[in-house]
């Protein structure tokens, strides 16, 4: 909080940051509880108006996190869920087939604004540049050509034959193109295990694509063909989401040089008699929740203009900042921990 207190009001495009969660996690006295109003408070100065704060907290303590946010004025536009398949249960066996833990599968994202200056999202966009998201520049890739043709979707002009005052003709209309660009993007975001991509359904072959005639009734009168539309291809459900798949060496991007330190799987010091944890992993990046960088790379484009500043506040190993420099993006990084800065900058360095 100290370093942001040194930074200009309204000086900063977006907040794209991963803190603590307030879980006491490893014994950590960082992890002690969630950052406070008051830290908010900072964040919400130096972001313009219209700005937006992505953040991500565990699914336990996700309400006392956000409640902070929302009490330092930030208003909550939406949650976003991170699925992943590499998590493993911190259960205790008590017998019996009963144990007091489920295997964890999510993250919660907040995404939440600094509120506007102006009347309008489109007054405030002109002046700051922030208040919108970049849609077209977060939208699902398409996996192939067929796929991409079964995105159309069925709902043309005109495509009522009876309307309030009278008739009037079809245009015959039955799809509107999708975009090339990609689909819409979602607020779950998946990372391809195949833990994760087994819980969608699979479908093959789609609906019949064209128009039906309908003998759908109501207080205006009759309709006549609507179009019905379907997927026309097959494919997992998971391709409507997009996949940040996390590289088994980013974790060691630009660490190769530091002194190496054993850590467990999930980030305990002492590590737990099991098939899991037994070994444990040795790296010179040691910090325990590395995020992958193709997620923070999606967030960040997400919600930061073309040319903007993002801002880090808990910046642990760097990824958000690893990510901004590979989109183009200005960042600033604020870490407390002594400990994780010469591996946020070696892993910064290596970009």
């Amino acid at each position: 909080m100290v370093s942001m207190s040194l930074m200009m009001d309204s000086s900063i495009d977006s907040i794209v940051t991963d803190p603590p969660y307030g879980l006491s996690f490893m014994g950590k006295k960082w992890d002690y509880d969630v950052p406070s109003v008051q830290l908010w408070e900072e964040a919400l100065r130096v972001l313009k108006p219209g700005g937006f704060l992505l953040s991500f907290f565990g699914t336990r303590t996700y309400h006392r996190g956000v409640i902070n946010i929302e009490d330092a004025g930030f208003e909550i536009r939406d949650q976003l869920q991170w699925l992943y398949g590499s998590g493993f249960p911190k259960n205790k066996n008590i017998g019996g087939g009963y144990g007091t833990a489920l295997k964890p599968g999510n993250e919660p994202i907040v995404l939440a604004r600094k509120p506007l200056s102006t009347k309008s999202v489109e007054s405030n966009f002109a002046e700051f540049g922030t208040g919108a998201l970049n849609i077209d520049a977060s939208r699902i890739p398409f996996a192939n050509d067929a796929d991409l043709q079964s995105a159309a979707w069925g709902r043309g002009t005109d495509i009522r034959k009876g309307n309030y005052v009278g008739s009037t003709q079809s245009s015959g209309k039955t799809n509107i193109d999708a975009n090339p660009l990609g689909r819409w993007p979602s607020n779950v975001i998946h990372d391809g295990s195949d833990e994760v991509v087994t819980l969608f359904p699979y479908s093959k072959s789609g609906k019949p694509q064209g128009m039906k005639k309908g003998g759908v009734f109501n207080a205006y009168g009759k309709y006549g063909s609507v179009p019905v539309t379907g997927y026309g291809d097959e494919g997992s459900a998971a391709r409507f989401f997009y996949c940040a798949k996390p590289s088994k060496a980013e974790r060691e991007l630009g660490c190769e040089e530091l002194a190496a330190k054993r850590y467990s799987h999930d980030g305990r010091e002492t590590l737990i008699d099991n098939a899991y944890q037994r070994n444990g992993s040795v790296s010179g990046n040691h910090h325990p929740t590395v995020k992958p960088i193709s997620l923070m790379r999606y967030l960040i484009k997400l919600v930061t203009p073309a040319g903007g500043t993002v801002l880090d506040p808990f910046a642990g190993s760097g990824t958000t900042l690893i990510a901004a420099l590979a989109e183009g993006f200005n960042c600033i990084g604020i870490e407390r921990d002594a400990e994780y800065v010469p591996i946020a900058k070696a892993r910064c360095q290596s970009v």
